[in-house]
Parts: structure tokens; sequence; C-alpha cells
């Protein structure tokens, strides 16, 4: 029996439809006005009916969102990593309990339309597994809300940080879903010994990964080439990522494309948050590729950078200006890299607009997708498993 039908919504593909749902997944999509209706109805009004968003890269424990203003510090000689971590330390020391700006986060991007999300959260030796116990109890509060992977990040490095390898063991123990890494050259300057110890943690707990990389140029691309070479090598495609992979960016275009070439073969998947102070990944190029290309919010208002707004279609909008991208299949490419890329590289099960996938989209005041995407429309309703959890930017306890 169905619970709810919801009336005319409009599809991407600009098909106004009604869409049955029973036990919390759609049971059927039908012409709009011709659907049996034995439940509920809920009247969509012809707005653009999506996938929730996939929140594919942030870090819950270290954002001051909804806390007091911390101005933004630069680094003393350009974008340096070991910088920010010791900035990190000194602002978190001060900062609003991590719980409270956890569940400020969490708020802000479900209601933009998130219903999935991967958070980083730091397990090294600088913090232990405190990080780990508390944001792990938020997400215990939040289930039936939004569904939340966490990686074990070793934000102070892994062979330079005492301690650490047996606490990313000890974290996936914990509830940690994957484990990553951070710079194995740049930071640990040991890339098979970084590597080492992360696909290690992976092949004893069975798990995915997925590494941070800054490093730009050719030690960015060496170091992807060498998780690729892992990642085959355990027949792990499709069970790691590598976030930011800024390198990708600096490449020549016969290069870029032969690397695309190497991480589309080993099923690795790229995250890009479109960064402005950095070269990033080619979306255009690595997806022609047939490399699975996703997307974050990344740092929301932390030491870092004081930008975000948890909105992961502003997100395309920022992907798609800084690609240089103009045409519909261009536009429809960038929201694909916060919906269906993100699903892919989280391995999502039941994800989209179909027979038997969950009921979990977000309404959006547009016509199609390209326009949802240059014009980020705010007046959102957002449900999960077919029920309201947030409407017009506010989360719905």
């Amino acid at each position: 029996m169905t619970d709810t039908v919801f009336t005319n919504a409009r599809l991407a593909d600009g098909r106004l439809v009604d869409i049955a749902v029973a036990d919390g997944r759609i049971a059927a999509i039908e012409t709009a006005g011709t659907a049996v209706i034995t439940g509920s109805t809920v009247d969509i009004a012809g707005a653009l009916l999506v996938p929730g968003f996939v929140e594919g890269h942030i870090h819950l424990d270290t954002s001051f969102y909804g806390d007091k203003w911390i101005p933004h510090r630069p680094c003393t000689n350009g974008f340096d990593v070991h910088e920010r971590v010791t900035f990190q330390a000194e602002n978190m020391a001060n900062a609003a309990p991590m719980a409270e700006r956890a569940r400020n986060q969490l708020d802000l991007c479900i209601a933009n339309g998130s219903l999935n999300m991967r958070s980083h959260v730091m397990v090294d030796g600088s913090v232990g597994l405190k990080s780990l116990e508390t944001i792990l109890a938020v997400r215990e509060e939040y289930l039936g809300i939004i569904d939340i992977q966490l990686v074990a990040f070793p934000q102070s490095g892994i062979l330079k940080s005492p301690g650490t390898p047996a606490l990313l063991d000890e974290a996936i123990r914990l509830g940690a879903d994957l484990v990553g890494g951070l710079d194995p050259g740049s930071f640990d300057r040991d890339v098979t010994g970084h590597l080492d110890v992360v696909f290690g943690v992976a092949e004893r707990h069975g798990v995915d990964v997925d590494i941070h990389l800054h490093d730009a140029g050719t030690l960015g691309a060496f170091t992807i080439e060498e998780i690729c070479a892992r990642t085959t090598a355990l027949g792990m495609q499709g069970h790691v990522a590598v976030s930011h992979a800024y390198g990708l960016g600096d490449l020549a275009s016969d290069a870029a494309r032969k690397i695309a070439g190497l991480i589309a073969k080993s099923g690795v998947a790229i995250m890009t948050n479109a960064p402005g102070a950095n070269n990033f990944p080619p979306v255009a190029l690595l997806a022609s590729e047939g490399v699975t290309v996703f997307s974050g919010s990344d740092n929301i208002r932390d030491s870092w950078w004081p930008y975000g707004d948890g909105d992961m279609l502003r997100r395309a909008e920022i992907i798609g200006y800084r690609s240089g991208f103009y045409t519909d299949a261009e536009l429809s490419l960038a929201f694909d890299v916060v919906t269906s890329g993100g699903a892919k590289a989280l391995r999502l099960e039941g994800y989209g607009i179909e027979p038997g996938a969950k009921a979990d989209f977000t309404t959006l005041d547009a016509e199609h997708v390209p326009q949802a995407v240059v014009a980020v429309p705010k007046n959102r309703r957002v449900f999960k498993a077919g029920r309201l959890v947030a409407e017009n930017g506010k989360v719905l306890r």
C-alpha cells in the first residue's frame, strides 16, 4: 500500500509526474494525474524534484559555523598545510563545544538539501579518538535525517604523529567507516610508508579509503599514480577516493588526459570543491575519461578559510563557474558532480529518482537542472524516506 503520493513533480527530463512512496522508497512514477492514490498526498506544485545532494567532503569537527567569528589568518608564505594545522589547534582551544558546532553545520547542510554526507574527523596523536567519539554521538542524533560516513583523518600526519597508525585501527573498531591520509609526500615525506599504513588499515578492516592530497604538480601526480597502483593491486577499484588532487590542475592537457585514463582504470574517485586559491582537477576532462568526480563543501568557516554555506547546489555553481561551463550539458555535469557522482563515490545504495530508490529528494524552484545550477534557488523542501525534514532553510525535528 502506498503511504504518500507526491503529485505534480517535475523531473530533470521535463516530465510532470506523480511519485508514489511506500516504506520510505519510491514505489512508482506515473504521469501527473494518473496515479492511484490510496494514502496521503503532497503537492510539489511543478517544482523540480531531484535526488538529495551528496555532501562528499566536509569536516564536522573543525567548523566554527554558528560560533563566534574567528578572523582568518593567512599563512606566512603561501598555502602551507603545516601552518594551517597549527592555526587550527590554536583556534579550536577557544571554540564552542564540538558537538554544538557539528550540529550547526549539519542543520545547515540538511536545510540546503544534503541527505548523504562524508565527514573527515581528526584521528591522530594530537587529539587521539576524542573528536571521533564526539562526532559518532552526534551522528546517532541525526539518524533518520541524514546518512553520514565518517573518515578517520590523520590531520597531523601518520608517520610524524606518534601512535597514529594504532589509532587509525582503533578508530575503525570504534565506528569510523573509512580510513584517510594526508599528503604522503610533502607532510610525512614518505609516500610508500604512509600508504602502507592507510591501505593496511583498509585491508585489515575491509573499509574504503579517502586520502587528502594537496600536493601540486608532479609530486601530486606521482602520489596519485601510486594510489592507483595500490588500489588495483589490492582489487579495491571503486573503494578509493583522492580528495582535492590539486596537482591534476597543474598538468598540461596531454599529461592530464593520460593520468585521467589511469585513474579511471583503477576506479579511484576524485573529489574537488573547486577552491579559489588553488588549481583544481579538470572536471570535464576527468569525466570524459570515465573518472568518478564528486564534491563537498570541505571547510566551512574554519581555520582554513572563512567561506562556505553548506549548499551543494551552490558548490555546483562554483565548479561550473571556475571550470568555464556554459552549455546546458556542462551545467548538467556540474550538477552530476554533487549528486550522482557523489552517490557513486560514496557507494550509496538506492540513490536516484526511480522505482525502488530511496525516497530521498529535494525540490527546487527551477524549470530544469541547468537553470537550477546558475540560479541556486533557496526555497527548498527536503524529504528523507518520504518524510519532510527541512523546509525554507529550517530543519524540522
